[in-house]
């Protein structure tokens, strides 16, 4: 029997139809005092325009892009990750902290 995963709480099998290729959710790791999870706001550079950047995190490569699809979509704004950073267009900081809580990491709101 093939292994199970879960998506939002909901446990799947891979053999079924409708969820076929839905990958399951990189697990956060344990909480330690190693990982600070910072978002803030940066203007700098953009033309006056600010993003919301999530730095801190101890994932990479295929996670990392999980993760900001992810919150892309939850913030509904577009967003890229560079050099390590999530960054997200506009200032969703609160939402972005929020669902970084919910999905298990300790992320905290930096800047004013």
């Amino acid at each position: 029997m093939k292994p199970k995963h879960t998506f939002r709480g909901v446990v799947i099998h891979e053999n079924q139809p409708r969820f076929k290729g839905i990958t399951p959710v990189p697990t956060p790791p344990a909480k330690s005092g190693a990982a600070k999870i910072r978002v803030g706001r940066e203007i700098s550079g953009r033309g006056g325009k600010g993003v919301s950047v999530i730095s801190g995190l101890p994932l990479g490569g295929e996670a990392l892009e999980e993760l900001a699809t992810r919150l892309k979509k939850s913030c509904g704004a577009g967003g890229a990750v560079k050099d390590g950073t999530i960054e997200i267009q506009g200032d969703h900081r609160d939402r972005l902290v929020a669902e970084l809580l919910k999905l298990g990491y300790d992320a905290k709101r930096s800047g004013g």
